[in-house]
């Protein structure tokens, strides 16, 4: 433990390395980007000094920076698709920072070449393996169900991603778990991003300014989790004029209102906006009257989503947003059986700080949230859970010429809170404290073709006593032009747990547990020493630009997972009750496993002018092992193992005015494992004890399984098309009406089956929407 005290010392040699960076007889020239219209940051903008090979793009807050610039006049040219290009002349001295911010102008001339230029721009700087950059045009490319587009629907054609269905499925990333998930909303942890009903999440597309979704191999300015990370930054509110979207469907509603607080007069002068976004959905009495042939009870599922935010800016670039949310969840009588809800709220504040005369980037984030869930249930015993905490990051990004160093810290505390009622009704509680820190430093180098990413994450688990040290490390090679490869690889771990299992097939309760300390003493023949869950991730890809409209990019994945926490379903004594010589697996309340995850991921992209398609397909495999009661390891196949998922995207814009959306995707998938049946007995379960009369005693239905997940659901696949017509009212006015169909040719896609009853619970089948959208 001492030694491990030492790793603390490496992200702190960092910072005080970056402090004493000079900029020594070079120049440097930084500011910001802003979209005229609206004020809001250009993400992804290309900056460059005309003939040179000096240049930048802009970061998510629309912030550029070029540096190590020899003396001399240049010409610095911004280019953005869609916007008139930007030429001015600057003259760079020794030790000199220019700012210098800029408006950008919407062209009258569609210039498609520059997406491509600029999305190669970062191809080759940037190591990017395994992310996914998604913006609101991304997301309404997809075909919209229930006439609203959403992140969710969106992340189910992400590469890797599975999805376990439409009612209460949750998202699995390369062979983790949803509670492996890392989501943040503008920095802020948000526990339960998706609802019930699995279509939609608690994003707003319309105020989202970009998500980034990690599938694997991410750097070491993340950490806590084992999977994934997706980290949405929101806008910050029209600061030119007041404006809104009114939207309405069979599915819900929705509603923003942003606009100015000091208007934004120039690009170099401050501001303060705002943005404040609700929407809601009505299924549940809405699918009475529209989709009665689904449910004549209708579709349960309600929810109502709140998010607002203001943003005080600088005159240059420096800014601080707060921003608060409340998001609720409710399903009804769900197959009238149980009642399920949650509630999600909390707050914060984010900032973005430029120093005067230092070429460095400083950020962070103080924020608190709650997430509250319940399950009332005539099957399953009464559930409860709570999560609650903050967190707090910052964070500092110096640029050296074309490398970059990044550093900082990021402090989580929070408390579990978990209740249930056993089988004898009697009452079970856990409370826990938790309390984590984590530092972290990477630096990236670009060496001749080579863009080398190395970064170190400490992450201390104060409340368990352990200290965790995670290399990361990232590196392209850039062969040619047009061809690239990539590698990406790191160590990770997590403390918090689901307080279901990852075997349940259907299971809307989502809960949180951590810092478990009733686990088994030895796990595989060896002691366990840790309690903190890990992984390794290994990707190797390979990108091609086949044409200026055409990409491929290749991956191939490996996840293994050491040890793994999981709730034990094979306990049947208390640890005061049981008899002599019983194992760890009888007793504990958690079991350790051990897993694999790996996998191909193929991605062929079409861009260019009105049309674009995309074909993803993913190939999958996922193994667990767990100790039984006589200590034999035994392999299994989790749930959501899926061997094939195939998802194909195509839209096309058409009109003299553009004002014609098409829209469609079909997927498929192999079937999910499942427990097969093997037979039914009559259990008795004794209740008089010895004195029990056997013969006269009414048993209950007993089943006997067969070996875990060993069979197979039915191939899925679903076609879903979309069509819009905007009207086009005036400058700032539009009118967009939405028609789709989901599952256009009503494929039964199973869902589950009742074991008792033999039941047959489908996906959704053919169900038609129509929504408007009032933009003004």
């Amino acid at each position: 433990m001492r030694n491990n005290y030492k790793l603390l010392l490496i992200p702190v040699i960092f910072m005080f390395l970056g402090h004493s960076y000079l900029v020594a007889q070079q120049g440097i020239i930084r500011g910001f980007i802003y979209e005229e219209e609206t004020g809001e940051p250009a993400i992804f903008c290309n900056i460059v000094l005309a003939g040179t090979t000096y240049g930048a793009s802009t970061d998510v807050n629309g912030y550029f920076i070029i540096s190590k610039i020899d003396p001399g006049n240049y010409t610095l040219s911004v280019t953005y698709l869609g916007y008139d290009t930007i030429n001015k002349k600057v003259k760079v001295i020794p030790d000199d920072i220019i700012s210098q911010n800029f408006f950008l102008k919407k062209s009258s001339v569609r210039l498609e070449t520059i997406t491509i230029s600029a999305e190669r721009a970062a191809a080759r700087t940037e190591t990017n393996t395994s992310v996914i950059k998604i913006t609101p045009k991304d997301i309404k490319q997809i075909p919209s169900i229930g006439g609203q587009a959403d992140f969710a629907q969106y992340l189910q054609v992400v590469p890797g991603v599975i999805f376990t269905g439409d009612q209460g499925g949750q998202f699995y990333v390369r062979g983790g778990s949803p509670i492996q998930n890392k989501v943040m909303l503008d920095g802020m942890t948000v526990y339960n991003p998706f609802h019930s009903i699995g279509l939609f999440s608690v994003f707003e597309t319309d105020i989202i300014r970009s998500a980034d979704v990690y599938t694997g191999g991410f750097n070491a300015e993340y950490g806590g989790r084992l999977s994934s990370v997706m980290d949405i930054t929101t806008k910050d509110g029209n600061k030119r004029r007041y404006a809104g979207v009114l939207s309405a469907s069979t599915f819900g509603a929705r509603a923003i209102v942003e606009g100015p607080i000091v208007k934004q007069k120039s690009a170099d002068k401050g501001s303060a906006s705002f943005v404040l976004s609700f929407k809601n959905s009505y299924l549940a009495e809405s699918s009475k009257i529209f989709y009665s042939y689904i449910d004549e009870d209708g579709l349960p599922f309600n929810f109502a989503d709140f998010y607002g935010k203001i943003s005080l800016n600088g005159a240059n670039g420096s800014k601080v947003s707060f921003f608060g949310f409340n998001f609720n969840d409710n399903v009804k009588n769900y197959k009238a059986i149980s009642d399920f809800g949650w509630n999600s709220s909390g707050g914060g504040a984010n900032f973005v700080i430029i120093p005067g005369r230092s070429p460095v980037l400083i950020d962070g984030i103080v924020a608190y949230s709650q997430y509250n869930s319940k399950i009332s249930s005539t099957t399953l015993n009464e559930r409860s859970s709570m999560i609650g905490g903050f967190n707090a990051g910052f964070n500092f990004t110096y640029f050296l010429g074309k490398d970059e160093l990044k550093f900082g810290f990021e402090l989580e505390g929070y408390r579990t809170e978990y209740k249930f009622t056993n089988f004898i009704n009697a009452q079970i509680e856990q409370i826990e404290n938790t309390t984590q820190l984590g530092l972290f430093a990477k630096y990236k180098a670009v060496i001749g073709k080579f863009i080398v990413e190395p970064g170190l994450r400490v992450q201390v688990y104060a409340s368990l006593s352990e200290i965790s040290p995670e290399p990361r490390l990232a590196i392209k090679y850039n062969a040619t032009d047009r061809f690239r490869i990539k590698f990406a690889g790191g160590m990770y771990s997590q403390n918090l747990i689901a307080a279901s299992s990852d075997r349940d097939v259907v299971n809307l309760f989502y809960g949180f547990l951590s810092g478990p300390e009733n686990v088994p003493a030895n796990f595989n023949g060896k002691e366990v020493n840790s309690k903190i869950q890990r992984a390794d991730h290994l990707i190797l890809g390979a990108e091609l630009d086949v044409s200026n409209s055409l990409s491929l990019n290749i991956e191939g994945y490996y996840k293994y997972f050491p040890q793994l926490t999981n709730i034990n379903r094979f306990k049947i004594y208390s640890e005061e009750s049981a008899p002599p010589g019983a194992s760890d697996v009888e007793t504990k309340d958690f079991i350790l496993e051990k897993g694999n995850a790996y996998g191909l991921d193929v991605v062929l992209k079409y861009d260019y002018k009105k049309a674009y398609f995309w074909v993803v397909y993913s190939l999958g495999f996922v193994t667990r092992e767990y100790e039984d009661v006589n200590g034999q390891m035994i392999q299994y196949t989790p749930h959501f193992d899926r061997r094939h998922n195939v998802n194909v995207v195509f839209s096309y814009i058409t009109g003299p005015k553009r004002e014609w959306e098409f829209g469609a995707r079909w997927n498929l998938g192999t079937g999910f494992p499942f427990t097969q049946i093997q037979g039914f007995y009559e259990y008795l379960s004794f209740p008089g004890g010895v004195n029990t009369d056997f013969i006269t005693e009414n048993g209950q239905i007993g089943i006997i399984y067969g070996d875990l997940f060993t069979g197979r659901l039915p191939v899925y696949h679903r076609l879903d098309i979309d069509l819009k017509r905007n009207f086009y009212l005036s400058a700032n006015t539009k009118l967009v009406l939405d028609l789709s169909i989901t599952n256009v040719y009503d494929r039964e896609n199973i869902f589950y089956v009742d074991i008792v009853t033999n039941e047959k619970v489908y996906q959704l089948p053919f169900m038609p929407s129509f929504g408007f959208s009032l933009y003004f």
